[in-house]
């Protein structure tokens, strides 16, 4: 197979890997390094976002290498990815560089693998320390989490379908991504209770019961016809349209549906998609639940990721800071 015919077949997978753009040079002067390059996006690497994420990554090292004269991989240094990190510091934060040297030292590892290069030039270099022991995503008390599901009218189907979808984040920690991923086959009843079942984050399967207080927001009726608004069953965000020519609804649709919802609610906190999980997991906690048990049902690998959305600590912080009465 001849290299022009090589990159022609992998432009398939650089279509996977990117969408758009053109490749990095740094990666692609020889026919094995781009090979073993594409292969790194396509096979090693599964999540889009991940993929989209750390091909920008590679894109833009490469390009900081052009401008400095180092056009072949052989040529990489540890300086040069240390001063990439450095290049970094001036416009980016410290978590997205991080990202970006694990994309660097990761591909690097792969390209060492397949024995593209000798060593890993990354290895060496370390990015930013940064330490996060506090989530930054807004949360609701629950009184607003009530006012929040009690103002959405569900006498209509876009009603139903935004309140279904709120009370399935709160009550079962669910990702938006995964609850607009879940058919009308998703709820369904075992043992005379209803459940719903979702993919959350790693591909993980999740079946949640619905429990007496989630009943007003996702009732088998409610969820079904909420569902229901397409032929997949999926969640669509457009009204007037005729169900056979709606769409799955978008997580910037959910954005701007929980926006609308809240205004509706006089809620003046500025949340988020995330927003909902974080409240539905302060909650448990507040109601005696366990970290352990909260880290099981948001489906994180770690409990460090589960106390990221604990936030009872900010009522006792608020409290402390009352006591100033001057």
């Amino acid at each position: 197979m001849t290299n022009g015919t090589a990159l022609i077949e992998l432009g398939t997978a650089h279509d996977l890997a990117a969408g758009n753009g053109s490749p990095p040079a740094l990666f692609l002067r020889e026919a094995r390094a781009a090979e073993w390059f594409f292969d790194f996006f396509t096979a090693n690497i599964r999540n889009k976002h991940t993929r989209r994420a750390y091909y920008n990554a590679a894109c833009k090292f490469s390009e900081f290498c052009a401008d400095r004269g180092v056009h072949d991989l052989a040529h990489v240094k540890p300086v040069h990815v240390a001063g990439y990190v450095e290049s970094l510091l001036k416009g980016f934060a410290k978590p997205t560089i991080k990202q970006h040297l694990a994309a660097i030292r990761m591909l690097f590892d792969w390209l060492v693998v397949g024995q593209v290069i000798d060593v890993n030039p990354a290895h060496a270099v370390r990015g930013p320390k940064h330490v996060v022991k506090k989530g930054r995503t807004p949360v609701l008390d629950r009184e607003e989490a009530r006012a929040l599901i009690a103002v959405i009218d569900a006498s209509t189907l876009v009603g139903l379908r935004d309140r279904a979808l709120i009370g399935i984040m709160i009550y079962t920690f669910a990702r938006l991504g995964a609850v607009l991923q879940m058919n009308v086959g998703d709820y369904f009843s075992q043992g005379r209770r209803g459940w719903s079942a979702s993919t959350k984050k790693a591909a993980r399967s999740m079946k949640c019961p619905a429990y007496p207080s989630w009943k007003p927001t996702s009732t088998s009726t409610s969820t079904r016809r909420a569902f229901a608004t397409t032929r997949t069953g999926r969640c669509s965000a457009r009204r007037g349209v005729p169900p056979e020519f709606l769409t799955g609804m978008t997580q910037q649709d959910g954005y701007r549906m929980i926006q609308r919802r809240a205004r509706q609610a006089g809620i003046k906190t500025r949340i988020g998609n995330h927003s909902m999980r974080a409240t539905g997991i302060t909650d448990y906690l507040k109601s005696d639940g366990t970290l352990e048990h909260a880290q099981n049902m948001a489906a994180h690998s770690s409990p460090r990721t589960t106390k990221l959305y604990d936030r009872r600590n900010d009522e006792a912080a608020l409290d402390e800071y009352e006591k100033v009465r001057i």
